[in-house]
């Protein structure tokens, strides 16, 4: 099982984290609610009937506070622009950029690349259908996923020597990225006739 990538796990622990956070605020209020109230152990830290968040004494209090504006100020402007270019990293394709090749000046685009590794997979005999993926990771590593599919009667162990070669010329050919290789075999699912 290979682990998720940077900007996955990103993606997840802030989604976790916000989700939690409203469930948490969420719980609280809805003890506020009298017909659960009395269902709660004495210790909870129930919220009092026509609570709001945040409670409008405390937020008059803080206002008053010399340190209050400036510091919400810069708290809102701090995390919307974290926020924007979170949100712009999501925007950008993983294959936008180029990959510099050892020759000078030369470069070609990850999904040609997975194109390329797509075409001789499906060169090889017993495999029906190749899917390749090639995504750019920091520190001048390439993560591949090489799917195929093999034709009904094809065993694993008739293709995988060819397979191998092809994902090592492609670690050849990568360089000076090193390659994390990921090959799946799936097997063609079997039509079966049908007789009107």
């Amino acid at each position: 099982m290979t682990r998720p990538s940077q900007p996955t796990a990103l993606n997840r622990t802030t989604l976790g984290v916000t989700g939690l956070a409203l469930a948490v605020a969420g719980t609280w209020l809805l003890t506020s609610d009298r017909t659960l109230a009395h269902r709660l152990p004495a210790w909870w830290p129930g919220a009092g009937p026509g609570t709001v968040l945040p409670n409008p004494g405390r937020l008059a209090h803080l206002r008053a506070e010399t340190w209050w504006a400036p510091t919400t100020t810069a708290t809102a402007i701090t995390l919307t622009l974290l926020f924007a270019l979170w949100s712009l990293r999501q925007l950008r394709p993983a294959t936008a950029h180029h990959l510099a090749l050892p020759s000078p000046g030369c470069t070609v685009r990850p999904r040609a690349l997975a194109e390329a590794l797509a075409a001789r997979a499906n060169a090889v005999p017993g495999v029906t259908r190749g899917h390749a993926r090639v995504r750019p990771r920091r520190g001048r590593r390439l993560e591949v996923e090489l799917r195929v599919w093999l034709a009904p009667d094809t065993s694993p162990d008739a293709v995988l020597p060819a397979l191998r070669a092809i994902t090592t010329e492609t670690d050849t050919t990568a360089a000076p990225y090193t390659t994390h290789t990921t090959l799946r075999l799936s097997a063609a699912a079997h039509r079966t006739p049908h007789v009107r």
